[in-house]
């Protein structure tokens, strides 16, 4: 009996943790979908993952806008592509204090890296658990988490960061006990790419590690957690 290959979507995934992302979930034989904001950037990512034998294809997406995410959702759906795991890699990271943030700031953070993941969650998910399988992951950080770092975050970069872990928790609680749909956030830590600075501590490769690990769990795997390196960690 053949074994139907699974649709993996990642945003934000012309470069850094999201392109090697897409690099590695292609070497596992998943057929990958490519988003990013810019056209031109996006195609060429896509483009080098394919030549290096990888299926791998681009769309446009803007998480920050809900229009753009439906649209996506009914360029797939037209094509009869259904997304089986959908990584919410795509962020940004301001700086600042809460004394000073202001409310542009702070909404444009959370349009990002909040509503972006909810409004991919609302077109994707639905789909998995009708189908019986699933893997969400949300790429989250130490600075969302009350226990580990909360207190030391950017402003709007952490108040973001901890809704997305809260949104993680309800999502898993969305999903029907015996479904094979696992939902859960991860920690990549501090990684050199180009909004974690050449100074930090972990490579793209170490930081893609544990998000892999959870788009590519086996039946039976854990659910509605919070992990860095394969380990779970404080919400």
């Amino acid at each position: 009996m053949s074994v139907t290959r699974r649709t993996a979507l990642v945003t934000g995934a012309n470069r850094g943790l999201g392109l090697e992302v897409c690099r590695r979930l292609a070497l596992a034989d998943l057929r990958v979908v490519l988003t990013a904001r810019d056209p031109a950037l996006g195609a060429q990512a896509a483009s080098r993952l394919r030549d290096a034998g990888g299926d791998v294809r681009f769309e446009v997406l803007d998480v920050a806008d809900e229009a753009s995410v439906r649209s996506l959702a009914r360029r797939l759906e037209g094509e009869s592509v259904s997304v089986d795991v959908l990584v919410n890699n795509a962020g940004v990271y301001p700086q600042g204090g809460v004394l000073g943030i202001t409310a542009k700031e702070l909404d444009e953070t959370l349009r990002v890296n909040l509503h972006g993941a909810l409004w991919t969650s609302q077109a994707f998910l639905p789909g998995m658990i009708e189908r019986g399988w699933g893997r969400l992951v949300n790429v989250s950080s130490g600075y969302g988490s009350f226990a580990s770092g909360l207190d030391h975050a950017p402003a709007a970069y952490g108040l973001s960061k901890a809704a997305l872990n809260a949104l993680t928790v309800l999502l898993a609680s969305t999903v029907p006990a015996g479904c094979d749909v696992l939902v859960n956030a991860v920690s990549p830590g501090w990684v050199r790419t180009r909004m974690g600075g050449a100074g930090a501590d972990r490579s793209v490769e170490e930081g893609a590690d544990g998000i892999v690990r959870l788009a590519t769990l086996p039946s039976g795997g854990p659910g509605g957690g919070f992990f860095r390196d394969g380990r779970p960690i404080p919400w």
